[in-house]
């Protein structure tokens, strides 16, 4: 979470100088040819795999969205509300009273965000923020997908791959040959290893090890780790009302995951002593209630 957030905020420093599609276009690729050359993938050998490959990258390449909000938006907001796409996803998926109550302290953390101080903030900007938490939400669906047909990082280097191939295009256009500078190849080159080859990688990793929803917990520390970017990075100082509301947010994202962790944790005393290894059992409810 760190690393995409203080990435994002030098992509948005960036796009100061080659603007949001060059930004989008340096990061993702730059990230596919590292990737591409790390792994060295296979071509997919089914239409299943092929199809995961391309709504996984189309996914990536939708969350990018969030870019060209960046040029619109604080990091703060833009990060609270791309992650109403996971917490919707856990909303929908779920007909449990307290995971609407979640929802509706979500969206009371966006309004806190936005309304204390008369601020008034585009509305393209927070549509492409939103728009980039729905891709978000697909991508989490399709990840977890990719970590269990893939033991390596194929599936992700092919997927950042095609989502290069859907990006590239329309900054090489916008900027040409500027994106080339080296002053600009160098800044790009942080900003995907930053904010896409190493939180891409260390969360398909992350999720062969976790629960997808221990993630998800983990995931919850987002709006505060881009509050703190815009703050050290973008000199976007943020007011006590501000901090609350990234907190509200956080704290939803973790509500929605956080009480399912511990459901399946409390049932472990229940089902030992029935041949089956108390390990596994300890380490999930160590990790279920935080």
């Amino acid at each position: 979470m760190l690393s995409i957030q203080f990435g994002q905020a030098i992509g948005k420093q960036l796009s100061g100088t080659v603007g949001a599609p060059g930004v989008v276009a340096l990061r993702l690729g730059l990230a596919a040819v590292i990737l591409l050359l790390l792994y060295r993938p296979s071509l997919p050998r089914s239409r299943t795999d092929t199809g995961l490959v391309l709504g996984f990258g189309t996914a990536i390449a939708g969350m990018n969205l969030v870019y060209p909000a960046l040029t619109l938006l604080p990091l703060g907001l833009a990060s609270a509300l791309q992650l109403l796409g996971p917490i919707t996803l856990a909303l929908l998926t779920s007909h449990r009273p307290r995971d609407a109550g979640c929802a509706v302290l979500a969206g009371g953390g966006v309004w806190l965000f936005y309304a204390p101080h008369g601020a008034h903030f585009p509305l393209g900007g927070v549509l492409l923020a939103l728009a980039s938490g729905i891709s978000m939400a697909v991508y989490l669906l399709l990840s977890k997908t990719a970590a269990a047909r893939s033991t390596g990082g194929d599936s992700l280097a092919l997927a950042l791959a095609w989502a290069a191939v859907l990006t590239v295009p329309l900054g090489a256009v916008e900027q040409g040959t500027h994106l080339l500078a080296p002053q600009v190849l160098l800044a790009g080159i942080v900003v995907a290893v930053l904010s896409a080859v190493l939180p891409y990688s260390l969360e398909l990793a992350a999720l062969r090890r976790l629960p997808t929803r221990t993630v998800g917990v983990l995931a919850s520390l987002e709006p505060a780790s881009a509050g703190l970017a815009g703050v050290l990075v973008l000199d976007e100082h943020l007011g006590l009302a501000q901090w609350a509301a990234l907190a509200c947010v956080g704290t939803a994202s973790a509500g929605t995951v956080v009480r399912r962790e511990k459901k399946r944790g409390e049932t472990a005393p229940h089902t030992r002593g029935q041949g089956e290894e108390d390990g596994p059992r300890t380490d999930r409810r160590s990790h279920g209630p935080h």
